[in-house]
């Protein structure tokens, strides 16, 4: 027998005839994650993606890392032999051996090739004998100790005991290129991790107040990233100097409009950035009414102050459904590290919570917006931020 990673996917399989692009795209994103661990070939066959192994590969660092590509509904190390009877019960006779003691089973076989001359009852029928002859264990359909799967693949069989989850969603790249503004907060790393998931390639941009404030917060935003990008290999990060744009605004506008004023800002020179990198639309981690500048009026105002596309994917949810994912993900604990962002500087006692679009305007018409905006682009810093797969140890 040969050992294998049998890879199995959901949603790529309704794509109808863009479906090839989006298992090249995952078979890619594979290879990526895997690069530098030791295997062997990668390759479409059946529905499924094979990747193979070689002697002693480092199976849990190579399913960790399986567990962090989106696009993947489940895998399992397997064995695969001939689609054959004779040696299907070898190689589920290994499997067993291999399994220590156990009362009762269950097989779950799956036939995929209509030619073969059992049909999947008829299989578990058959199999679940031999193994029951075997151990004398029991047959349990439901709440088995052990599962044994077998799955016949055209003139392949595959057997194994155990079927990761994997991360679901679709494969990075497929979705287009996005823009998110991260904090290096709870909620922007959430957000980005959402857009992920559907596919999109996501580049950051962080808006900072150094030296005015400490760089912890560029620290905080750059050990996030480095937890991200194990989602997609890697990522770029623009740091956008912002306190001039912040001293204009508290020389020349009313001390309650600050915060909106600041936020419509960060999306001009967000848009900018999106439209130099070609990607399609910007992203945030707003939640409606979470705080003052996340009001349904306050979020219409900041929005008008650009035409791109705008994604909140945390919009409809509460604290508690953020911090979950945010612990599940692994970015939890760095954010609630205490730093000082842009928005913790200058921040008025009472914030305007009801504004319009006009008031914004007539607010900024003492602001050189094209240069204060050219000026932060000008002065921004680019880099590239690689994944750190030991940050999400235990967390997938």
């Amino acid at each position: 027998m040969k050992q294998i990673v049998l890879v199995h996917y959901h949603e790529i399989n309704l794509k109808g005839k863009n479906r090839g692009r989006f298992e090249a795209c995952l078979q890619h994103n594979i290879a990526s994650a895997l690069n530098g661990l030791p295997h062997e070939s990668i390759y479409r066959f059946g529905g499924r993606l094979i990747v193979e192994l070689g002697e002693n590969p480092p199976l849990a660092e190579i399913a960790r890392r399986l567990k962090t590509i989106f696009g993947i509904a489940n895998f399992a190390f397997a064995w695969t032999v001939p689609a054959e009877i004779k040696s299907i019960q070898e190689g589920l006779a290994q499997l067993v051996n291999g399994s220590g003691e156990f009362d009762s089973f269950k097989i779950d076989a799956r036939r995929g090739t209509k030619t073969f001359p059992l049909n999947s009852q008829q299989l578990n029928t058959l199999l679940g004998s031999f193994v029951q002859q075997l151990t004398h264990a029991a047959v349990r359909l439901e709440n088995p100790q052990v599962v044994f799967f077998v799955e016949i693949v055209g003139h392949r069989a595959f057997l194994y005991r155990i079927k990761s989850q994997g991360a679901g969603g679709l494969p990075s790249g497929t979705g287009g290129k996005v823009l998110s503004l991260i904090s290096g907060g709870i909620d922007s790393p959430v957000a980005s991790f959402r857009l992920m998931r559907r596919g999109c390639r996501v580049t950051f941009i962080h808006f900072h107040s150094f030296p005015h404030t400490t760089i912890e917060s560029q620290e905080k935003v750059k050990r996030i990233l480095r937890i991200l990008s194990c989602y997609q290999s890697d990522s770029t990060l623009f740091l956008v100097p912002f306190a001039e744009v912040q001293r204009e605004i508290v020389a020349r506008a009313p001390a309650a409009m600050r915060v909106i004023l600041y936020r419509r800002f960060m999306l001009r020179i967000a848009e900018a950035v999106a439209l130099r990198e070609k990607a399609a639309a910007l992203v945030t981690g707003d939640s409606l009414g979470q705080v003052a500048s996340q009001t349904l009026e306050n979020i219409r105002t900041i929005s008008a102050a650009v035409n791109i596309p705008i994604f909140r994917p945390l919009i409809g949810d509460d604290k508690e459904d953020i911090i979950r994912i945010a612990r599940a993900i692994g970015t939890y604990e760095i954010s609630i590290q205490a730093d000082q962002d842009c928005c913790s500087l200058f921040v008025p006692k009472h914030p305007e919570t009801m504004c319009s679009p006009e008031q914004a305007q007539s607010a900024e018409a003492g602001l050189d917006t094209s240069r204060l905006v050219q000026d932060a682009l000008n002065a921004s810093l680019q880099e590239s931020v690689k994944p750190d797969y030991s940050l999400i140890e235990g967390k997938l």
